[in-house]
């Protein structure tokens, strides 16, 4: 299977992979993309107030912060870029367990929803598919892949997916 795929005449984009249940306070681990190279590092950093992961890219500049915002009445992940809220990811109000809302800060916001805790589920924007999660593309114990959409911002998508999978893993 190729780095890009192609559906009919579309670009597909690219595919990481995941590793599950990684997330405790002070891991580290690296996304690496279909080539099995790592792309990007998480880097579990250990507050005493919240939880926090760092998304570094292949040479170690941080691309996004991961951090969990604790007074509030639910559960919210807070991504940042450059001191400033780039997303905030929260469970959604709506009686579905497995649905996220995504609110960006400059931009259409987002909604996860899906078997969130099997990771099988999609991250869409206005209706469009921005982003797969699955498990069924990698034979890896413990892992998981996401497909990013051509033209998407990778490492915002991946720091969503990093969000998520930190507030399932509390349930």
């Amino acid at each position: 299977m190729g780095f890009l795929r192609h559906r009919g005449d579309d670009q597909v984009g690219e595919r990481f992979l995941m590793r599950e249940k990684l997330l405790a306070i002070g891991d580290d681990f690296w996304i690496e993309n279909e080539q099995g190279e790592r792309a990007y590092k998480v880097n579990g950093k250990a507050f005493r107030l919240r939880q926090t992961f760092v998304l570094e890219n292949a040479a170690g500049d941080e691309v996004a912060r991961i951090q969990e915002r604790k007074l509030t009445i639910r559960d919210k992940i807070a991504i940042e870029r450059g001191g400033d809220t780039a997303a905030t990811v929260h469970k959604a109000l709506v009686g579905i367990r497995d649905r996220f809302a995504i609110d960006v800060e400059h931009g259409d916001d987002m909604k996860a929803h899906g078997n969130v805790l099997d990771h099988e589920y999609e991250i869409e924007r206005d209706g469009d598919t921005v982003a797969t999660v699955s498990k069924k593309w990698f034979r890896v114990r413990e892992s998981y892949g996401v497909d990013v959409a051509a033209g998407e911002d990778t490492a915002l998508i991946l720091a969503i997916t990093v969000a998520i999978d930190s507030l399932t893993s509390r349930d």
